[in-house]
């Protein structure tokens, strides 16, 4: 029996990357997941490569009619939650004299307001004993120039779980951090191998992660193994933010 058996998952955009890895792991550990996308074409492809006891529902997580419709499919088809993966975010380099209010506006809506309002909205299906983290960041901790507005938003996100595993308690709903260091995913490309090599050069264990180490990172969170874990931030980073 896998340690996720008979659960439902929501996770926020994972049609690709660490999130997408998790919800792998996931389906074979046997729940049932929920994932969003903002691309159809994407989605639909990501629902494929998952294979099974999956539903993707199409939707940005800052916009929160797309919220209330990927609840909705959940309520009607499953009628509860058991884990919630808040995924979703994004960030643009931008020196703090370079930052405009589009680009503040934009990481904000999706990596505070997104998250909390992912969070908020799914609390009515949510069964008592469920397990909620949400996608940090080692920038949230570390000082990294030009990354000044995704690093705070990365940091507020760390402040929400602080706040709610209080007021969840009485349901005895876990809440936690997931922080991944550098993950060696498709967005990294636009580097190039110069680049990449920067960045491991900057990680005590001298290699980029994989999204499959988020993954069982996520399922560690989501599964009874952490049954008396909550209000941390795990950095799964090789150790790039204890240095």
């Amino acid at each position: 029996m896998g340690k996720l058996e008979g659960k439902v998952a929501v996770i926020t955009a994972a049609t690709s990357g660490m999130a997408l890895a998790t919800a792998k792991l996931f389906v074979e550990e046997g729940a049932y997941v929920y994932i969003t996308g903002r691309r159809q074409e994407t989605l639909d492809k990501a629902v494929k490569e998952i294979g099974r006891n999956v539903t993707g529902v199409q939707g940005d997580a800052a916009v929160l009619a797309d919220l209330d419709r990927l609840y909705d499919t959940v309520k009607r088809e499953k009628g509860k939650i058991d884990v919630l993966f808040a995924s979703a975010g994004d960030g643009v380099f931008a020196t703090i004299g370079n930052v405009t209010e589009e680009g503040f506006d934009k990481t904000f809506d999706l990596n505070v307001r997104g998250t909390l309002f992912t969070v908020q909205k799914a609390l009515p299906l949510f069964n008592d004993g469920g397990s909620i983290f949400l996608n940090g960041s080692i920038a949230g901790s570390k000082g990294i120039p030009s990354f000044g507005v995704y690093s705070a938003s990365k940091a507020a996100v760390r402040s929400f779980a602080r706040t709610w595993l209080l007021e969840l308690k009485d349901r005895n709903i876990r809440v936690n951090v997931l922080s991944p260091g550098t993950i060696d995913t498709p967005i990294l490309d636009q580097f190039g191998s110069e680049g990449k090599e920067a960045f491991k050069a900057n990680i005590p264990l001298g290699r980029m992660g994989r999204p499959e180490e988020i993954a069982t990172a996520a399922l560690f969170l989501a599964s009874s193994d952490s049954s008396f874990v909550n209000g941390i931030e795990l950095f799964v980073d090789g150790g790039t933010a204890q240095i």
